[in-house]
């Protein structure tokens, strides 16, 4: 298949699932075959973060089921997840299985992999760009550079709710700066730990909110400030602790 760039496209063949990426929010920054999967689909499975948006972008005939987790809220189950992919695909749909940012980035998207392998239902992995790096280049915060040579990317909530168990003395040792993704409703207590690891006081931090959507919000803080200037704030966050954090746009930036 041809797409609209003229490039060459893959067929996505009647009884497959693919698992793709939809970026941090703005539509403009889905990949050419994000696009390409959300106009062929037959049926789409998204997340709650999934903007509307993309999601208008398919054919209003499309069949649409948002299984996204909400914190705080009964949520469909992993398994179920993956045992509707299959049914879906073993009657012959072309099923979208579409999550926000990367699926292979704290998404689960290698146990929906392992499940659909093990049904041997044929699946596509389509990369999405993750929102802990769009999200601080929309706004001009460069997470490397000359004199940050390293970043770590990590989850500030762990698969029972509570922060991750971490070497946080290693973290400080380590990487010049910190990505936390599902963070912002723990950031009283990361900040803690990584100031008893001997993170220093005025470190700077960045919270994003909704990075790249219309509802973007942005908070430039310290270590010791943040979790109580970002306490109004509402997840989905991105939170950048270290020289990443800096804002480095232009005044003429567009």
């Amino acid at each position: 298949m041809i797409g609209l760039t003229g490039m060459p496209l893959p067929d996505f063949a009647p009884g497959s699932v693919w698992l793709t990426g939809a970026g941090p929010g703005d539509p403009g920054l889905l990949t050419v075959l994000a696009l390409h999967a959300l106009t062929v689909a037959d049926v789409i499975v998204h997340d709650a973060l999934v903007e509307s948006s993309i999601l208008a972008l398919a054919p209003p005939t499309v069949e649409r089921y948002d299984v996204g987790k909400r914190s705080g809220r009964i949520s469909p189950q992993q398994k179920d997840i993956t045992t509707m992919l299959v049914s879906m695909a073993h009657r012959g749909h072309r099923v979208l299985r579409l999550k926000g940012g990367d699926p292979f980035m704290f998404g689960r998207g290698q146990e929906e992999i392992a499940g659909l392998s093990a049904a041997g239902i044929p699946t596509r992995v389509i990369p999405g760009l993750t929102s802990g790096i769009a999200g601080p280049a929309a706004v001009g915060m460069a997470l490397t550079g000359r004199d940050n040579q390293a970043v770590t990317f990590m989850t500030g909530t762990g698969p029972d709710g509570a922060v991750p168990s971490l070497d946080w003395r290693a973290l400080v040792r380590g990487a010049q700066t910190l990505v936390f993704y599902m963070a912002l409703r723990q950031l009283g207590e990361i900040t803690h730990c990584l100031s008893a690891a001997g993170l220093p006081a005025d470190e700077p931090v960045a919270v994003l909110c909704e990075a790249t959507t219309p509802r973007q919000q942005v908070l430039f803080s310290s270590l010791s400030q943040v979790a109580t200037a970002a306490a109004t704030l509402q997840p989905p966050a991105i939170v950048v602790i270290g020289p990443g954090a800096r804002c480095s746009l232009p005044a003429n930036y567009q």
